[in-house]
């Protein structure tokens, strides 16, 4: 049976765990704006990169032709999802959507090879049956993002050089609103030759198209490099942003079931305490009475 005791240290802790949600929901909302911030700032370096390959491809469009790509292709994948929890479905979307596609796309398992980033969405891939090659950490802030893609661009450099890479796939949630997100799939190899001819077809902004004195084959790879780094440096932080604002939602719904739960003890309490003291004046009045002599 509950006392009144019980009752108060049960809403002392239930107030703790909300002042942590309401400290959670406050650094979900900052680091939101922060990743929101890192993307919007890669805007001016990828039109730099964009506008580099315009001009190579201009001068002469046969750099990006390769010769066609064998029938036993092999395709990496990085999967982005969270290092930490209380992020709701986060992963396990992630994941499933990841794998959904993968086995649209890849044809003999062997062909594959998955990158897993973040912990939690790699057990999930495990747990889906899908072996995981390679797992990297996920920053925990926009400084770290950097380092953790150049990381991730030397690794896969040295598969790319063993004949291990011919498709690379990206998939990462992207943020659509504060508090919801939604999955993406980005091919960055093989680049796309539409895109490239788009590239080579679309016009300078000035009368006067930009020379270069770099050989343009090492020119264009060089440029194409920036663009895997753009590329990657989005997609972690706008999976970084989406966690947030996944954890943003999970804190807001647990805020709400903790509001509705004090609720609850507070009335609970109240109730107990009047009962209490309605019986205490019972009983005073009783042992007045027994005292006294009187009868009811």
């Amino acid at each position: 049976m509950e006392t009144i005791e019980s009752l108060r240290r049960k809403i002392e802790t239930v107030e703790e765990l909300q002042s942590v949600v309401k400290t959670m929901k406050t650094i979900a909302m900052v680091s939101i704006r922060q990743y929101e911030r890192a993307v919007q700032s890669l805007s001016e370096y990828d039109r730099t990169v964009h506008m580099g390959l315009q001009v190579v491809l201009q001068k002469r469009s046969q750099v990006w032709q390769t010769p066609p790509a064998p029938a036993g292709r092999k395709v990496v994948a990085v999967i982005l999802g969270s290092e930490q929890g209380m992020c709701g479905q986060f992963n396990e979307q992630m994941a499933a959507f990841a794998l959904d596609k993968l086995r649209q796309a890849v044809g003999r398992p062997e062909d594959l090879a998955v990158i897993a980033v973040g912990g939690r969405v790699a057990a999930r891939l495990e747990e889906a049956g899908q072996p995981v090659a390679l797992q990297f950490d996920l920053p925990g802030s926009v400084a770290g993002i950097t380092p953790k893609v150049q990381e991730l661009l030397v690794k896969l450099e040295e598969m790319q050089d063993r004949g291990l890479v011919d498709r690379l796939l990206v998939f990462h949630h992207e943020p659509v609103h504060r508090a919801a997100y939604q999955p993406q799939e980005r091919r960055l190899l093989s680049v796309d030759p539409a895109w490239l001819r788009e590239l080579a077809r679309a016009r300078w902004p000035s009368r006067v198209l930009p020379t270069f004195t770099m050989e343009e084959e090492r020119l264009f790879f060089l440029l194409m490099g920036h663009y895997l780094f753009v590329s990657l440096f989005r997609a972690f932080a706008a999976s970084l942003a989406a966690e947030n604002a996944s954890r943003l939602a999970a804190m807001q719904a647990a805020e709400s079931h903790i509001e509705d739960r004090l609720g609850e003890l507070k009335l609970q309490f109240n109730d107990l305490r009047q009962n209490t003291i309605t019986e205490e004046l019972l009983d005073i009045m009783v042992g007045f009475e027994a005292a006294t002599g009187k009868k009811d």
